[in-house]
C-alpha cells in the first residue's frame, strides 16, 4: 500500500473543484484493495483519526477537502473486473470505485452497451459517482446513477464490510433497518453473519422533484442499497459496485434550437416534456413504472389531462428527448465571443438530444421540426446534428460556457457563485421569474443554464469585485429560501460537502439533522468519515 507525506506529494489532494481553500492532512494513503481499506479504516477509527475519501477531486461542494488526519484515495481502485449481457442487449458490469467514468463508459459502448449517467465532468470516479449520486443531461430521460446501481461493496469505519444487492433489504415501514456485516477476507456473505448495523432512517419526507442529493435518501420501506447512495462518504467507503448497462443506442439526432421569445421557448419544453414521458409511458421505452406519476405530473403542470398527449403519441408522434438543456440570453451573450453564428435576435435556446434508428430517424426529424413550427423557434437559425462529428461540435458548444466564465473568474479574481436547485415541476416556470427579475435588478452578471427538463438549471452569479461578491451570496441566500418555500430542494446533483452544510437548516428541521447525525454514528461510531460533509461536527460530536 503506497503512503505518501511530504506536502508537495499531497498538495494535489488538499483541494477540488470547489476551490476551497486550507486544506490539510497528515498523509495520504492508496489502498490496492477491500482489505486494505478495511485496515486503514479500523486503525483509524481505534485512534479516531478523521479519514477523508478522496475520488478524482472534481466535485464542486469541497467534500474530499480534508482538514484534518488522513486521506483515503480510491486512485489504484481502478479494476473492471466483469461484465455480463442479458438476452435484451444489455447487462451489468463489475467495477471498483476508481475506475474513471470515461474509461468505463468507453469499455461498456465498444461492447454495444450503453451506461447513461453522464455528468458534465466525466473525468471523475465511478465510486464518487455513487457517492453524489450524480446526474446530468441524459438524467431527464434515464434518471441519476441511483438507478444503475445494483450491487455495493462499501467498507465500514469499523473495518467491516457491507455486501449490498438491490430488492435483498429494506427498512420497514416505521423506518427501522437491520443491516449484516460480513468479514473483509471472505467472500460476500460467506458463512452468514452474526453481527448486525440496527439504526433508524430520518424522519423527514423528501422534496417531490426529478432531483434531490441533499442528505440521506430516506423513506420508508425503501431498498437499503439507496442510503449509501448519495451519502457522501459519510457512511462508509464504497470500493465496489455492480452497474446496469443498456442496450447501445443504433443512432442520435441532437440540435441547438434559438427562440426570439422566452414565452415560446418554455412552452415549448413543456410541450416536448409531456410527450417524452408519455411516450415513454406508453411504449414502454422509459427505465421504470411512469404510470403512475405521470398521470400526477400531467394533471398538474399542464392543466390537460394525459389522454390528449397519450393520443399524440398514439398517432405516431415519436418525441423522445433524453436531454433538453437552456441557455438564457445572457448566457448567450457569453457564448457569442466563440460563435458568431448565434442569432441576433434569440433570447434564448434549447439543446437536446434524441436517440434514434434507421427506421425511424426521418419520422423523428419531422416531428422536432413541426414542434419547432409550432413553438415559432427560429427553426433556420436553428442547428441539427446526425452525424458523430456534428454532435461532438454540439456538444462543445453545450461545454463551451463554463469555460467561458472560468476565464471571467481568473480575470477578475473572484469566485463563481452557482446554485444547484431543483424545484416541483408545477414552480418552475415562477422560480426562473425569480431568478431572473432578481439578478436584472441586482445590476450583477449573470447566466442561466443547465437541465430544463428537470426544472434544475444552474444560475451563475459573476462578481467582478469583493462587493458583488458580498451581494451575490446574499442573493444565493434568497434562491436557497424560495426553492425550499416551493418545495424544491437545496441540492440537485453536487450534494452538500461542506460549503452547502449551513443550508441544510433551511431544508430540513433541527430534529432532522440531529436525527441523520444519530444514522451515521450507527455506522461511524468514532465520527471519523467525512468529518464536516453534510453534518456540522457539533452534530456529531453531541452524541445526541
Amino acid at each position: 500500500m503506497l503512503i505518501k507525506s511530504s506536502p508537495e506529494e499531497i498538495q494535489s489532494f488538499l483541494s477540488d473543484a470547489s476551490h476551497m481553500l486550507e486544506g490539510q492532512a497528515e498523509r495520504v494513503v492508496f489502498p490496492e484493495n477491500a482489505e486494505e481499506v478495511a485496515e486503514i479504516l479500523r486503525e483509524a477509527t481505534a485512534s479516531e483519526t478523521p479519514v477523508t475519501v478522496s475520488g478524482a477531486g472534481t466535485g464542486t461542494v469541497g467534500g474530499r477537502i480534508p482538514f484534518a488526519g488522513i486521506v483515503l484515495a480510491t486512485d489504484k481502485l481502478r479494476q473492471i473486473k466483469s461484465l455480463v449481457r442479458n438476452k435484451q442487449g444489455g447487462g451489468s458490469a463489475v467495477a471498483e470505485a476508481g475506475v474513471m467514468l470515461s474509461d468505463f463508459q468507453r469499455f461498456v459502448e465498444s461492447e454495444g452497451m450503453f451506461y447513461p449517467p453522464d455528468p458534465t465532468e466525466r473525468s471523475c470516479f465511478l465510486g464518487g459517482t455513487v457517492a453524489t449520486n450524480a446526474s446530468g443531461a441524459r438524467t431527464f430521460k434515464y434518471g441519476p446513477t441511483r438507478n444503475y446501481v445494483e450491487r455495493l461493496k462499501v467498507v465500514l469505519a469499523t473495518g467491516e464490510v457491507i455486501d449490498l444487492r438491490r430488492g435483498e433489504l429494506h427498512a420497514d415501514s416505521s423506518g427501522r433497518i437491520k443491516i449484516p456485516l460480513v468479514l473483509p477476507d471472505l467472500p460476500a456473505n460467506a458463512g452468514g453473519s452474526d453481527r448486525f448495523i440496527e439504526a433508524k432512517l430520518p424522519s423527514y419526507q423528501m422534496p417531490l422533484t426529478r432531483k434531490h442529493a441533499a442528505g440521506y435518501y430516506a423513506a420508508p420501506g425503501m431498498d437499503l442499497i439507496d442510503l449509501f447512495i448519495g451519502s457522501e462518504g459519510t457512511l462508509g467507503v464504497i470500493v465496489e459496485a455492480e452497474l446496469k448497462l443498456l442496450p447501445k443506442p443504433e443512432g442520435l439526432l441532437s440540435g441547438v434550437i434559438f427562440f426570439s421569445s422566452e414565452e415560446s421557448l418554455l412552452a415549448f419544453v413543456q410541450e416536448v416534456r409531456s410527450l417524452s414521458v408519455v411516450n415513454r409511458g406508453v411504449k414502454g421505452d422509459g427505465v421504470g413504472d411512469l404510470g403512475a406519476w405521470v398521470e400526477k405530473v400531467f394533471e398538474v403542470t399542464t392543466r390537460q389531462p394525459i389522454s390528449s398527449f397519450a393520443a399524440e403519441v398514439e398517432k405516431g408522434q415519436t418525441i423522445d428527448a433524453r436531454a433538453l438543456e437552456y441557455f438564457d440570453r445572457e448566457s448567450l451573450n457569453f457564448l457569442r465571443q466563440r460563435y458568431d453564428t448565434i442569432p441576433d435576435d434569440a433570447v434564448g435556446a434549447i439543446f437536446f438530444e434524441q436517440e434514434t434508428n434507421s427506421a425511424r430517424e426521418d419520422s423523428v426529424m419531422q416531428s422536432w421540426l413541426a414542434l419547432l413550427e409550432t413553438h415559432n423557434a427560429l427553426a433556420d437559425d436553428s442547428w441539427f446534428a446526425t452525424n458523430q462529428q456534428d454532435q461532438s461540435g454540439l456538444r462543445e458548444f453545450r461545454h463551451a460556457l463554463p469555460v467561458l466564465m472560468n476565464e471571467w473568474f481568473a480575470r477578475h479574481r473572484q469566485r463563481k457563485v452557482s446554485t444547484d436547485m431543483s424545484v416541483p415541476d408545477e414552480a418552475f416556470a415562477e422560480m426562473l421569474k425569480f431568478y431572473q427579475d432578481t439578478l436584472i435588478t441586482s445590476e450583477l452578471r449573470y447566466t442561466i443554464f443547465g437541465h430544463i427538463g428537470d426544472n434544475h438549471v444552474h444560475v451563475n452569479i459573476l462578481p467582478r469585485n469583493d462587493e458583488e461578491a458580498t451581494k451575490a451570496r446574499e442573493i444565493y441566500l434568497r434562491f436557497v429560501k424560495r426553492a425550499v418555500e416551493v418545495g424544491g430542494t437545496i441540492s440537485a446533483e453536487h450534494g452538500i460537502g461542506k460549503l452547502k452544510r449551513d443550508y441544510l437548516r433551511l431544508l430540513y428541521s433541527d430534529e432532522h439533522l440531529r436525527e441523520m447525525a444519530a444514522l451515521k454514528r450507527a455506522f461511524d461510531p468514532a465520527g471519523i468519515l467525512g468529518r464536516g460533509n453534510i453534518l456540522s461536527e457539533d452534530l456529531l460530536d453531541s452524541g445526541v
